[in-house]
């Protein structure tokens, strides 16, 4: 990574006084440093001598682009539901409302459907008295939905209603189609400005320190994993399994574990592990069980995926459809018990929709409006294309295909993450066979 690859696009200067009346601004061409660790004092000084990559630092700028008298902003949230999105709509309309004094905000239903006009989705006036209590309710106000549409009719939509920055809540598909609508209106010499606020429990777009929704939903996970530890603990050699949403990551596989304090094993997408042989799992599960009496185990949606064939199906979003390793791991456990003539008591857990559908909790719900309030700065100050995001506790804005470049993921081989949860967990670093 480069600079040039941090570098975020802007309309043009900024000449308009920020109606916003804060006490302080942020500076224009204030940055934040990626690297933060060094291998010591001369690595750091010659790092930052050299050519060092910053992000944008979002915030409030002093002079703005757009005349707010003159705005109509948009607001879509696309994809999978998550804990938080109607905190991060309440924050947008107010943002909009009382600081920028935008008189027009438009909530568009059902994701990008919503800009397309043959699905009949019309577009929903938003207000603070409308959106003044939603962040007591999980989802969203304006609904979601899956799929690509055709990026012309997306942007013809806009033009119709004099849009004039658009905010999209969501994750890595989502933001593919912020990009691709940022391109068109680019290839149409208009100033629209595509704002992205990146929208996942799974906690894996790149270089953003912490998606929205992440801590609800591991805390949520917390219960499930922690009923399956009493339900293992209830019976003879009883087995806790729980399946917890991760595709491509295990952050809240791992945080689960290391909150509850009551995991003994975590499968995760990105270490692979053999189910039996010297060292596997299955034997080191039952050898567990065996000396302890219990054991919970959490699987993330995406691990073991090379124990099915791929038949290359993709939902609507794009996504590789994943087989069901929860179900797949309660079958190969009984099994593997059954023919070492072991008892067993497995109660199996899968809580992943009642996990992304709840309200925000307290963190989250700080955090969501610290999000929105920075893609309103953002987009007033004539950024677009971009995505607002958090990079060592500070709050950045970086172009959207950075943060779609590639998934981020927990690295086992590195992360100090991994590190704590063997120590929670006890189980050993690699399950493959020897």
């Amino acid at each position: 990574m480069n600079q040039n690859d941090t570098k975020v696009e802007q309309f043009g200067p900024c000449t308009i006084p920020n109606p916003a009346g804060y006490d302080y601004w942020t500076e224009d061409n204030s940055v934040v440093l990626f690297q933060t660790i060094f291998s010591g004092m001369e690595d750091a000084k010659k790092t930052i001598d050299s050519s060092p990559v910053f992000f944008e630092q979002a915030g409030p700028k002093e002079k703005i682009y757009y005349r707010p008298e003159e705005v109509t902003a948009g607001i879509v949230t696309c994809g999978g539901l998550c804990p938080g999105i109607n905190d991060v709509i309440r924050a947008l309309v107010m943002e909009l409302h009382y600081r920028y004094k935008v008189p027009r905000i438009l909530g568009f239903p059902f994701g990008y459907e919503g800009l397309v006009k043959k699905f009949g989705h019309r577009p929903v006036e938003l207000t603070p008295d409308k959106v003044a209590h939603i962040m007591n309710f999980g989802g969203s106000i304006l609904g979601s939905s899956r799929g690509n549409q055709k990026i012309e009719d997306m942007v013809d939509t806009l033009f119709l209603y004099g849009v004039k920055m658009l905010f999209c809540i969501g994750g890595d598909g989502t933001l593919r189609g912020a990009e691709a609508i940022q391109a068109e209106i680019k290839k149409r010499k208009e100033d629209i400005a595509i704002v992205g606020i990146p929208k996942t429990i799974d906690n894996d777009i790149n270089y953003v320190q912490k998606t929205f929704g992440f801590s609800t939903a591991f805390s949520k996970a917390v219960e499930a994993v922690n009923c399956a530890h009493e339900e293992a603990k209830g019976a003879p050699n009883g087995i806790g399994l729980v399946k917890l949403m991760g595709r491509h990551s295990g952050f809240i596989a791992v945080n689960s574990a290391l909150a509850s304090k009551n995991v003994n094993f975590v499968l995760i997408p990105e270490l692979d592990f053999d189910l039996e042989g010297d060292g596997a799992f299955l034997p080191v599960l039952l050898d567990r069980v065996k000396r302890r009496g219990h054991a919970v185990v959490i699987v993330a949606e995406g691990a073991g995926q090379k124990y099915f064939e791929d038949k290359g199906e993709k939902d609507r979003s794009g996504n590789k459809k994943l087989a069901d390793i929860g179900v797949f791991m309660k079958d190969k456990i009984t099994e593997y018990f059954q023919k070492e003539g072991a008892a067993l008591n497995l109660k199996y857990i899968d809580p992943s929709y009642i996990i992304r559908s709840v309200p925000a909790n307290a963190e989250d719900s700080v955090f969501c409006g610290f999000l929105a309030q920075n893609a309103v700065h953002a987009a007033f100050a004539g950024r677009t294309g971009c995505v607002v995001g958090i990079w060592n506790n500070v709050f950045t804005v970086m172009p959207i295909s950075l943060a779609i470049a590639e998934r981020k993921v927990l690295r086992p081989e590195r992360s100090t993450l991994w590190r704590a949860l063997l120590a929670s967990t006890g189980q050993p670093n690699s399950m493959k066979a020897k």
